[in-house]
């Protein structure tokens, strides 16, 4: 096959751009991403050595070598690891769907427009882009591999000038090699940092990648003096000099060490390296269990969620471990789903190294491991809610989602899920504009009050305008602000707090209980009675649009509002369930017009003068559209709603 060549995607190109012109000042950072990625296709292999045992041939000992080259300025990162053909370079190389390239791009757009300094910060191997800040310090790119199990190798190429060449290659042995031609500032002895330099490596490897579960090896060029027979130097003989094959990380699994041994800024060195995650981890857990079941975990929460945490690209679990072998990646089985944001890994030597995922989800032992972690996570949680909210307030905002959705598919998935949850939950209330518990929520509700009552919109803002909130906040009652689509379904599936009951504002009767709304409540039931037959007419001239027309006790200064029956899906989800394409979900709609209002006076002059009159069946319909605005709903017809409005005016 001859030569190909291809062209970078747009985004890839772009990255490439910003890797060439450097927009990280902290070059040395992509010998931790080679070794990153040389040791994830290490993983793979011995992954699929598993089950399939044929596959390393005679080559068992897994290793990364370094081969630095001063005299061509070149530097090799090789690795015997899972390899890859043709289809997979020109996958994992060049395809946005694979490097993450498009969200890295977004992401550093964010952090430039937001006014941060992106120079340092270090995103690169958050969204799997780490291959490309070779680039940074690169005039040219060759990567020699061959997939284990398959007899092709192939050369891959580019000095990142939008496009690289493929070409059928020979490679003896399975695995990758990427070797750099360096720029000239990166090697020699004017080099502002010389990557050819062999103690410079080593001390770059000693502080990224010391915890790699791989040799990473390195050849040392020594002096030394001839020895005697008996061991001793020979004096004024001429040193001869040798190469040594040094291993040039510990290779020692942190989580085998004591806590107390271990420095904070280690724990974080090795979350970056075996987790990709570059700030300090928000919360760590490093446990150690002996008894029925014996294991040591070690799991943090991360700083920042994940961009793509609830989308199905996402893979959550944590990796498993026996007797500190790697048998497992992305273990689905340990935690529940709402805790998917957990990274770490959890080593028992309990667990078989052959184990297989359908064993894993019969495994007593695992179970027992889960149950373990997921009650120490949130007792956690507990106890940051309690004696740190500022701290825990950054969790809810990062993760709170998590939660929530958790307590929503506690509806399918039984067990005690909600009860676990319900006082992890966060809503912003309008009492001050702050987060709040249930629990303090209800520490506070006036003893006449029965219901905990809640409002949906995308913001604040718009709920402070809905004419839902005007009699509650006349009264001074509390009202949750649910802002996010999931809030309402997690309501919903709580049903109560307390033993109080959950009452959107936009759904049936209040029930509030005091004597000005009985009052109230009272005089809007006679004006109902008495306009009986204007609201059966309005409801003939919308006709399906609405379940019911009623006389509203629950607005003071607007004209008119929407409510969904108590029964059924409410207004916001129904919204929801449209944004999911989902249109068979529909609210039950009750149009509520203000008797006070003197739009209500001009319904009933217009209903006087006949309820087939056009002039009528407009006002209805643009009462009815109004309603639908208010609540953030575009009508069906927008133009024929501009029409009518404009012939309102026009009288």
């Amino acid at each position: 096959m001859a030569k190909e060549t291809h062209e970078f995607q747009a985004e890839t190109r772009q990255l490439l751009d910003l890797m060439i012109h450097s927009i990280y000042t902290n070059h040395e950072i992509f010998l931790r991403e080679l070794i990153s990625n040389a040791s994830d296709a290490i993983d793979k292999l011995h992954f699929e050595s598993l089950t399939n045992q044929d596959i390393l041939g005679d080559d068992k000992s897994f290793e990364i070598f370094l081969v630095p080259d001063a005299k061509g300025k070149t530097l090799s990162i090789s690795d015997n690891g899972i390899g890859m053909n043709r289809e997979e370079l020109v996958e994992n190389i060049g395809t946005i769907a694979k490097s993450g390239t498009k969200a890295f791009l977004e992401e550093l757009k964010k952090a430039k427009e937001s006014g941060q300094d992106v120079t340092d910060k270090d995103m690169i191997g958050q969204f799997g882009v780490g291959f490309y800040s070779a680039f940074m310090v690169a005039e040219k790119v060759t990567i020699f591999t061959k997939k284990a199990g398959e007899s092709e190798a192939w050369r891959w190429e580019s000095t990142a000038d939008g496009s690289y060449t493929i070409e059928p290659a020979e490679k003896d042995r399975r695995g990758t090699t990427i070797t750099i031609q360096l720029k000239k500032e990166f090697t020699g002895d004017e080099a502002e940092e010389d990557f050819t330099d062999t103690y410079k490596l080593q001390s770059l490897v000693k502080k990224y990648s010391d915890y790699v579960r791989y040799p990473i090896k390195m050849n040392f060029e020594v002096e030394e003096t001839p020895k005697d027979e008996n061991g001793k130097e020979i004096e004024g003989a001429e040193k001869i000099k040798r190469t040594e094959v040094r291993t040039l990380n510990s290779m020692q699994p942190l989580w085998t060490r004591n806590k107390s041994d271990i420095k904070e800024e280690e724990y974080t060195e090795f979350f970056k390296h075996q987790f990709h995650e570059w700030d300090k981890p928000m919360e760590i857990f490093h446990t150690k269990a002996e008894g029925t079941v014996e294991y040591t975990a070690l799991l943090e929460i991360p700083a920042h969620a994940p961009f793509n945490l609830y989308q199905q690209d996402y893979e959550p679990g944590l990796q498993l471990y026996s007797r500190h072998v790697f048998i497992m990646d992305k273990c689905k089985d340990l935690l529940p789903d709402y805790l998917r944001f957990m990274k770490g890994l959890v080593d028992s030597p309990d667990l078989s190294l052959n184990i297989s995922r359908e064993l894993l989800q019969q495994s007593r032992e695992l179970k027992a491991i889960g149950r373990a972690l997921e009650k120490n996570i949130l007792k956690s949680l507990a106890r940051k809610l309690k004696n740190s909210r500022e701290d825990y307030e950054k969790f809810w905002n990062e993760y709170g989602k998590s939660l929530k959705i958790g307590v929503y598919n506690s509806m399918y998935s039984g067990g005690d899920t909600i009860d676990k949850l319900k006082d992890l939950l966060l809503f912003m209330s309008s009492k001050d504009g702050k987060l709040v518990t249930l629990q303090e929520y209800v520490d506070r509700m006036p003893e006449s009050q029965k219901k905990i009552f809640y409002a949906t919109a995308k913001d604040k803002e718009t709920i402070e305008q809905l004419p839902q909130m005007e009699t509650l906040r006349d009264k001074g009652i509390e009202v949750l602000y649910l802002l996010d689509p999931v809030d309402e379904f997690a309501i919903e599936s709580l049903r109560t707090y307390a033993e109080k009951p959950f009452h959107s504002i936009s759904r049936g009767d209040l029930g509030l209980d005091d004597a000005e709304s009985q009052e109230v409540k009272k005089e809007t039931e006679d004006i109902q009675k008495k306009n009986d037959d204007l609201l059966k007419d309005i409801k003939e001239a919308l006709g399906a649009k609405v379940s019911d027309v009623k006389v509203s006790s629950r607005l003071k200064s607007s004209a008119v509002c929407l409510v969904a029956d108590e029964a059924g899906p409410s207004l916001s989800m129904e919204q929801t369930f449209a944004d999911m394409k989902n249109p068979l979900f529909k609210a039950q709609r009750i149009l509520e017009i203000n008797p006070h209002h003197e739009l209500f006076t001009k319904l009933q002059s217009l209903h006087s003068a006949g309820k087939d009159s056009q002039d009528f069946k407009d006002y209805c319909d643009l009462l009815y559209t109004q309603a639908l605005l208010i609540e953030g709903i575009l009508p069906e017809n927008p133009v024929d709603f501009a029409g009518k409005v404009a012939k309102l005016m026009a009288k």
